[in-house]
C-alpha cells in the first residue's frame, strides 16, 4: 500500500502534544493589532488546544504525527 499524504496546511498550523493533544496558534493576533489591548494581545500569543470535536479531522490530515 503506498505512503499517505500529510495535508500541507495542516502540517503549518498544527503540532501534536505529547499527551496526544493537538495544539494550535491563536487566531486574530495577524492585523487590526492597534484597537486590541496589549492584555488581550498577549493572551493571542498562547498556544490553544484544538476542540475535542475537531481533533479527529486534524489527526486525520497528519496521519504520521504520532
Amino acid at each position: 500500500m503506498p505512503k499517505m499524504k500529510s495535508n500541507s496546511g495542516a502540517k503549518k498550523r498544527f503540532r501534536l502534544t505529547g499527551t496526544g493533544k493537538v495544539r494550535r496558534a491563536s487566531a486574530g493576533k495577524r492585523h487590526i493589532l492597534t484597537k486590541k489591548s496589549p492584555k488581550r494581545k498577549r493572551g493571542l500569543r498562547q498556544n490553544q488546544i484544538v476542540d475535542r470535536a475537531q481533533e479527529a479531522q486534524v489527526k486525520r490530515m497528519l496521519p504520521y504525527e504520532g
